[in-house]
């Protein structure tokens, strides 16, 4: 069941080799993650799933090995989602998401626990998206999660989406649920207002408070929040976390 969680921003620029000269601007949202990520190691996961927003319908799963790359953003520069011994032929390519996650994982040289993930369609119902985590939270061994997803992308006027005054609320409560781990706040975000802000992460972190009910569920403890990250560079709101 799952004994841990790490929610980290995915924006392509989180890769210093895609920032190039504005990657210091990011320094302290990839400390923030390293940080993350170092929770979920501590919690000895039997394993990593990893979920992420994408663009294609329903949710699809990728195995472990699966390639992803950043030369869409101008980059040579490919990874691999966890050991790159375990990559196969026709194994599935990454979307941007879960790429972003693989680069994380190789950041920090995860070898903590076998790695699979899963990229879920933004537009996916709440619903349809806590059934996916209550699957995923209630699975045998120690299962710990790496929740890739943006909040909104309108919190400026040079923002990707405009400068919209719903924004800064809805990433407001947003943060406060994940410092909290407060899981019926996660599942009231609102899909259509999240999709309106171009916030691609509700969607995964709904799969996150399905995983955690889930867990609670079949018996397990409740995980309490941390928030390590809570800024918008870009006129994006980019939120990590860590429950344990």
């Amino acid at each position: 069941m799952l004994v841990a969680a790490a929610v980290c921003p995915c924006p392509p620029l989180l890769v210093p080799e895609v920032a190039a000269g504005a990657a210091p601007e990011l320094d302290g949202a990839r400390d923030a993650c390293v940080d993350a990520l170092g929770v979920l190691a501590a919690a000895r996961p039997d394993l990593l799933v990893v979920v992420g927003p994408a663009d294609e319908p329903g949710h699809a799963p990728f195995p472990e090995g699966s390639p992803g790359t950043f030369r869409g953003f101008g980059v040579d520069l490919d990874v691999r989602l966890g050991r790159p011994d375990r990559a196969g032929a026709d194994l599935p390519s990454l979307p941007p998401s879960l790429a972003v996650a693989a680069w994380l994982l190789r950041h920090v040289n995860w070898a903590d626990a076998p790695v699979e993930a899963l990229a879920v369609d933004q537009r996916l119902a709440p619903e349809r998206c806590r059934a996916i985590g209550r699957e995923t939270g209630t699975r045998e061994g120690r299962v710990a999660l790496l929740v890739m997803g943006d909040g909104s992308a309108c919190r400026t006027l040079k923002a990707p989406g405009y400068l919209d005054a719903r924004a800064a609320p809805f990433d407001a409560e947003a943060a406060r649920a994940l410092r909290e781990a407060d899981l019926a706040a996660l599942n009231a975000l609102d899909a259509d207002l999240a999709h309106e802000l171009k916030a691609s992460g509700r969607a995964p972190w709904q799969v996150l408070a399905g995983a955690a009910e889930g867990a609670q569920g079949a018996g397990g403890s409740g995980l309490g929040g941390a928030l390590l990250y809570d800024d918008a560079p870009y006129g994006v709101g980019y939120l990590v976390a860590a429950w344990s």
